[in-house]
């Protein structure tokens, strides 16, 4: 081992105690529980859970400000070694494995919902008993546009369900929307090849093309839910299919929303020269997480919109 390396991890530094793990977890309960309370209709005709789900997003968006803030600061004083930086790539990946649980607790979800609930409720199946006494009148088909109980659950007139082969792809929108995100992920590939040859205009020219591609991506989602709203009579209302469309399809908008923003940062950092092909993990990983996001998306194009 050279004197270098010996050198390099001899030395561990511990950052400071701090308070951000404690407001940013306080943050989430309350912009989680806001959003929870709305969802569960627990304040029916109240804007309050609206309003506390927004109090909790702004502590959580002013603490990540506050500490990653500090961590490139860190960064930029030459606080961090090669050990400290592997603790960072673990951290990363770790976080990314717990958005593929979450994702795929969701997916589970609907798979169970389609497979096994909804032919229950047709008569089908270990119980199916419970369909044929309590809705004998249930159609077991997918998507659900004849909620069981209609009075409750009003019926969407339409499904977003993806057009006939060869008819109007070209103007379907999820379809639209899977390509802009899968060029996103491409061209945020150009800008990681550009900052490994040191080349700065390529790298923020690529990060910028990458940030307006997921800001149309959410503008058409937008427009999406506009229609599905307006004219097609599908809501959050509109029983299983409306809830877990709508869930499926926002929490994933969500996530492109925060990729979108970290981003925008990587290009501001990448203006003021942070980066080099050496020390340049901030921007790799959001990189991974952009693509994450984009192969989730390519996962709900296939089962919510097209099988």
């Amino acid at each position: 081992m050279s004197s270098a390396t010996e050198a390099d991890n001899s030395i561990y530094y511990v950052p400071e105690r701090g308070w951000y793990p404690v407001f940013l977890a306080f943050g989430l309960m309350v912009m989680v529980t806001g959003l929870g309370g709305w969802l569960n209709d627990t304040r029916a005709g109240d804007s309050g859970s609206w309003t506390q789900s927004l109090v909790g997003l702004a502590i959580v968006s002013f603490v990540l400000y506050c500490w990653f803030a500090k961590v490139i600061s860190e960064n930029a004083q030459g606080m961090n070694n090669a050990m400290l930086n592997r603790s960072y790539v673990w951290g990363m990946g770790w976080f990314i494995f717990s958005e593929v649980m979450f994702f795929a607790a969701f997916f589970g979800a609907l798979f169970y919902v389609r497979a096994l609930v909804v032919p229950w409720m047709g008569g089908e199946g270990a119980k199916g008993i419970t369909g044929t006494y309590l809705w004998p009148e249930f159609q077991a088909v997918w998507p659900v546009v004849s909620n069981p109980d209609s009075a409750l659950f009003v019926n969407p007139g339409e499904t977003m369900a993806a057009p006939d082969p060869g008819l109007k792809w070209a103007t379907y929108l999820p379809f639209i929307n899977t390509v802009i995100l899968l060029s996103s992920s491409v061209t945020v590939h150009f800008a990681h090849t550009a900052i490994k040859n040191e080349n700065r205009i390529k790298l923020m020219v690529w990060l910028a093309v990458t940030v307006l591609l997921g800001i149309l991506f959410l503008g058409l989602q937008v427009e999406e839910y506009i229609i599905a709203y307006r004219e097609m009579g599908l809501t959050l209302g509109s029983g299983i299919y409306g809830s877990t469309f709508f869930l499926l399809t926002g929490f994933h908008g969500f996530h492109v929303t925060m990729g979108t923003f970290i981003l925008l940062v990587q290009l501001f950092r990448a203006i003021k020269g942070h980066f080099s092909h050496k020390d340049c993990f901030g921007f790799e990983a959001a990189s991974w997480y952009w693509h994450f996001v984009d192969v989730v998306w390519v996962g709900l194009f296939i089962f919510v919109y097209v099988l």
